[in-house]
This record gives structure tokens, C-alpha cells and sequence, in this order.
């Protein structure tokens, strides 16, 4: 039997993995909230700039008192010509990597301790971060604000669940590498490169949907999950 939720918050919803997992989730939450810039084709769309407190305070808002039984950080963002052979770390302007920080760190410790007394309300509260292959130790990666990001966001999490642990909320990163969206798919086939660089997005949907599935007396702390063609598996 599929679970039910009353109410998950998504970020990042508009695109790419978030609007794949809203796509996925929708049909089993009473209320989905879909939080991106632009628009999203799933939920009750919250247009929001999380990379700003006016941002952050807008998802807050939308939640209102209402328990939530899901918070699932899935946006995210890197520097121009990440992952390609020009990226160069010196031409990155300050601006540039002060976003990357912002919306792949900072926002998403801001909106967890705003958010925090609706998840407390919840019969089952779960937390899930979407990091990356590129925050895990000794991983070859170029992307100086990217890595940084990914690593600190880590952290976040391991401390969080200590800290979190009195309320019993669960709190997982994954930490993926290519994901098969439509987006990436394109990108492997214009670089000349397999879809198998890239996981199956049906691969992650299982994984997030057993994370939701378990009891709130486990809690899965940190899931790997290359590509078994990907740099770094």
C-alpha cells in the first residue's frame, strides 16, 4: 500500500529532479506546496526566491499552521560552466559564488528552522536534502562553490539530526550524481556521451519514496548514489 501524506513542501519544483519528485508525489498528498521562481505544473505553487529571508519567510507563510510531514530541499544551483572544461574558478565573480552559498546553504538552514514547528506537528516528520557526489571526500571535482556548498550541506545534516533527535525528525541527504532528467539526458547525448552516464530518475523516486515509507524509529542518514559509469562511482 502507497503511503499518504496530508502535506510535503518541495523546493525547487519548477524543473529537473524537483518537478520529476512533484510529479511523483502529488497524487498521494492532500496538500502538495511546490516552491520554485518560476512557475510549477504540480501542487499549489509558491513563487519564492529562496536564495533571500523574503524568500524564505514566503514558504513560511504558505505553510501557515498547517503540520508538515515532508520538507524535501531539492533545489539547487552551481557556477556559470560547471561541469564543462571551461569552468574556471578565477573568472567566477564574487556574485556568483554568493548564490551558490546562498541557495545551496544557507537557504535551506533558514528554511528548516522556520519551518521546524510545522514538521514538529507531524506524525512522521521526514527532512531530505539533495546534495551531490561532488560534497563527498576526495570527489575530482573543479567547482570550487559547488563542492563547498555540497560538503557544508553535509554538515548541516549530521548536525541537525543531532539536534532534531529529541523530536524523533528523520534527516537524509542523498547525494546523487547525473540524474536521467530530460535536461541531462540532453546534455550527455550533445557531449557524445551514454544515457548510462546518468541514474535512472526512476532509481531516485525509490529511494526517496523509501525514505518517506519507514517508521519514524529509523532513519537512514546519508545515501550515496553514483552512475555506475559516472566519475567518481
Amino acid at each position: 500500500m502507497e503511503m499518504r501524506f496530508d502535506n510535503l513542501v518541495i523546493v525547487g519544483a519548477s524543473r529537473g529532479v524537483g518537478e520529476a519528485v512533484s510529479k511523483h508525489l502529488i497524487s498521494r498528498t492532500n496538500r502538495l506546496i511546490t516552491v520554485s521562481r518560476s512557475p510549477s505544473n504540480f501542487g499549489d505553487w509558491v513563487q519564492a526566491d529562496i536564495s533571500t529571508k523574503a524568500g524564505i519567510e514566503t514558504v513560511f507563510n504558505a505553510v501557515g499552521n498547517s503540520a508538515i510531514d515532508g520538507l524535501l530541499y531539492m533545489g539547487g544551483t552551481w557556477e556559470n560552466q560547471a561541469f564543462t572544461k571551461d569552468y574556471s574558478f578565477e573568472k567566477c565573480s564574487d556574485e556568483e559564488i554568493e548564490n551558490v552559498l546562498l541557495v545551496n546553504l544557507l537557504a535551506p538552514i533558514r528554511l528548516v528552522k522556520l519551518l521546524l514547528p510545522a514538521l514538529r506537528k507531524s506524525s512522521n516528520p521526514k527532512i531530505i536534502f539533495m546534495g551531490s557526489t561532488s560534497g563527498l571526500d576526495n570527489f575530482p571535482g573543479r567547482e570550487v562553490a559547488n563542492s563547498a556548498s555540497k560538503f557544508g550541506l553535509r554538515g548541516v545534516v549530521h548536525a541537525l539530526r543531532e539536534e532534531l533527535r529529541q523530536d524523533r525528525i528523520a534527516v537524509t541527504i542523498i547525494n546523487p550524481g547525473d540524474i536521467g532528467t530530460s535536461e541531462v539526458l540532453s546534455d550527455l547525448k550533445a557531449a557524445g556521451k551514454p544515457a548510462e552516464n546518468a541514474i535512472p530518475l526512476s532509481d531516485l523516486l525509490s529511494v526517496i519514496d523509501c525514505i518517506l515509507s519507514l517508521s519514524r524509529s529509523t532513519c537512514i542518514k546519508e545515501i550515496q548514489l553514483p552512475a555506475m559509469k559516472s566519475k567518481g562511482a
